[in-house]
């Protein structure tokens, strides 16, 4: 009697197998179902399974002409090398996932042998990790540019340059600070710690810089985790700040805030990344447009990626 092939197959050689049946050879789910001897669900499941994996992976290099014109706007207006934009989402709490997907496509074409690649937080470099899937470059390094947290999430400094590393083969340097410390007399003892201080130069090193910006709304992931109180978020936005770059709280302009949270950071600071040749920016969404704003200034950007809604927002305001 011949073997139910869906029980046969360990669990990784069925979710392999039914990823080359659907994207390479153009089977039907349906198809596959019959051929595998299981249902329909079970299959789409393994698809899935293969996507989140980083099995498969899928890169969209073409732009529409609407994203390509606020792509060249952009770069007129902020002096950019160059702007992806993505297509604005149906629904907002997607954004993150499309430039995330964008920042994979342009960060793989950007990473090759011996690059040194430091990289900061947030859902958007979480997902740009998830999309890059396995993409091994020999030689090359990734640098966290931002402390740890002690709730350890996927979304955390150390968490994404960690997954980061592992996607590309590479080595993985930490910043081994808590990412908030009780205050500057804190800050700075750690900083004097040998490791750290070699930590930094490293990062003066680097040669690409991926990075994301952070808003002032309830829900931004410092507020959201509990990293910052809610009396923080009133105190920054009466200082001034509009948003947050390395967890740095930054003005319109892009310069610090003078405020107690700034002296409290552990992360590698805005100055230190000064010659650093490539700096991207991957954010996106309307609420993020004064932070991205701050963020290009302050990091004097070469490369923004982002949606467009984010795109006509920072074309629109003054």
């Amino acid at each position: 009697m011949r073997a139910d092939p869906a029980t046969a197959m360990v669990p990784d050689e069925a979710v392999v197998h039914a990823a080359w049946l659907y994207h390479v050879e153009g089977w039907t789910q349906a198809r596959i179902a019959a051929e595998l001897r299981t249902t329909r669900a079970r299959v789409i499941a393994w698809l899935a399974r293969a996507r989140d994996e980083g099995v498969v992976t899928v890169r969209i290099r073409g732009r529409g002409d609407a994203q390509a014109r606020l792509g060249h706007a952009l770069c007129n207006r902020f002096g950019l090398a160059e702007a992806v934009v993505v297509p604005a989402p149906l629904h907002a709490a997607h954004t993150a996932a499309l430039v995330g997907h964008a920042a994979a496509t342009w960060l793989t074409d950007r990473v090759h042998d011996g690059v040194a690649l430091g990289v900061g937080w947030g859902e958007t470099l979480h997902l740009c990790v998830k999309a890059i899937g396995a993409h091994a470059v020999p030689g090359a390094s990734v640098v966290s540019l931002l402390g740890a947290t002690t709730l350890s999430r996927t979304v955390t400094p150390p968490a994404v340059a960690r997954r980061m590393a592992d996607a590309f083969g590479a080595e993985c340097y930490q910043l081994t600070a808590p990412l908030v410390v009780a205050d500057a007399r804190m800050r700075d003892t750690l900083w004097a710690e040998r490791g750290l201080r070699a930590l930094r130069a490293r990062a003066r090193k680097i040669d690409v810089a991926l990075v994301s910006v952070g808003s002032l709304r309830e829900d931004a992931t410092l507020f959201r985790g509990g990293l910052l109180a809610p009396g923080a978020r009133r105190s920054l936005v009466a200082a001034g700040a509009v948003g947050d770059v390395l967890c740095r709280f930054v003005d319109a302009h892009g310069n610090a805030v003078d405020h107690p949270v700034n002296r409290r950071m552990m992360a590698v600071d805005v100055g230190d990344l000064a010659r650093v040749p490539c700096i991207a920016i991957a954010s996106g969404g309307q609420a993020k447009v004064p932070a991205l704003r701050a963020g290009l200034r302050a990091l004097r950007a070469r490369v923004l990626i982002t949606d467009e809604a984010a795109a006509k927002g920072l074309l629109h305001e003054p």
